[in-house]
């Protein structure tokens, strides 16, 4: 029986035994640097940066200079022999390309630009086969942890509506193609309504949300998206509603912007947390 009484109080961080983790990070924006700097400055212990991949390699290296000036700038056709996992906060465009190599070789992938698996299924068939393995930090959306639990039964519905400042939606191919002008918005204006997978493909850059959150519960198809664009925000806001067998519940975040627009501080936050799961002596949540 054991002995302990009283509330366990854990250090932000522990030590991991072992040679450390070799950590690649695909993209050094806000969530790229945001990795290499908790790394290096042993916030997040266990890991190594093994090397970084951006599209322009000479501005990456002089962002890497004041906080980790040996760490190698590579093309991301060279990551996946140097790491052991790839944190990939890229355009989705390149999502195959930095992926695939890692989970072809039985590695892991903490990736961001979650949309893409829903035209990357292969990926996951891949990773099935050779033991690799593809993390969906919770990003910028909170309740995964109950979705996920709800679809072990059975989920009726699903819906989240997104709330956004003009300028984090500005660009978005689905307004573009649709001549949707929201520049000059002085109220809220709603831009889109249709399913998970509509979403992904119409906002690739700002609704990774709503592809998490249709693969935590009922699939693409199934999960329904509304999205505003509201000029009074200065906040990215998500609420979910959930109808399931197990429970109806409904939650609401409000995300304060990092320096792109387009994402949340906590998004980068999230992957910290995903990689501490990784080595942390106790894990907390599903």
């Amino acid at each position: 029986m054991s002995s302990f009484e009283g509330p366990l109080l854990l250090p932000p961080s522990t030590s991991t035994p072992g040679a450390p983790i070799r950590l690649a990070v695909a993209s050094l924006g806000a969530i790229g640097m945001a990795v290499v700097e908790a790394v290096q400055s042993g916030r997040l212990p266990g890991f190594t940066i093994a090397a970084v991949s951006a599209r322009d390699i000479e501005a990456a290296r002089a962002r890497l200079a004041p906080v980790a000036p040996d760490v190698p700038v590579v093309p991301i056709a060279e990551l996946e022999p140097l790491a052991d996992i790839v944190v990939e906060c890229a355009p989705a465009a390149l999502f195959g390309e930095i992926v695939g190599p890692f989970v072809a070789n039985g590695k892991k992938a903490v990736v961001l630009s979650i949309g893409a698996l829903l035209t990357h299924g292969d990926l996951i068939e891949l990773a099935g086969r050779t033991g690799g393995q593809i993390i969906a930090p919770s990003g910028a959306l909170l309740a995964l942890d109950a979705v996920t639990a709800a679809a072990e039964g059975t989920i009726h519905s699903i819906k989240m509506i997104t709330r956004k400042p003009v300028k984090g939606l500005l660009g978005a191919p689905y307004l573009e193609e649709n001549g949707i002008d929201i520049a000059a918005a002085t109220e809220p204006v709603k831009v889109f309504s249709g399913t998970a997978r509509e979403a992904a493909k119409g906002f690739p850059a700002n609704l990774n949300v709503g592809a998490a959150l249709a693969l935590a519960g009922v699939g693409p198809d199934a999960t329904t998206i509304e999205i505003w664009a509201d000029p009074a925000l200065t906040r990215n806001t998500h609420r979910i509603e959930v109808d399931a067998d197990s429970a109806s519940f409904s939650m609401a975040i409000e995300n304060i912007p990092s320096e792109n627009p387009k994402t949340g501080r906590i998004t980068a936050l999230s992957v910290l947390a995903a990689l501490r799961k990784m080595t942390a002596p106790l894990r907390v949540g599903t």
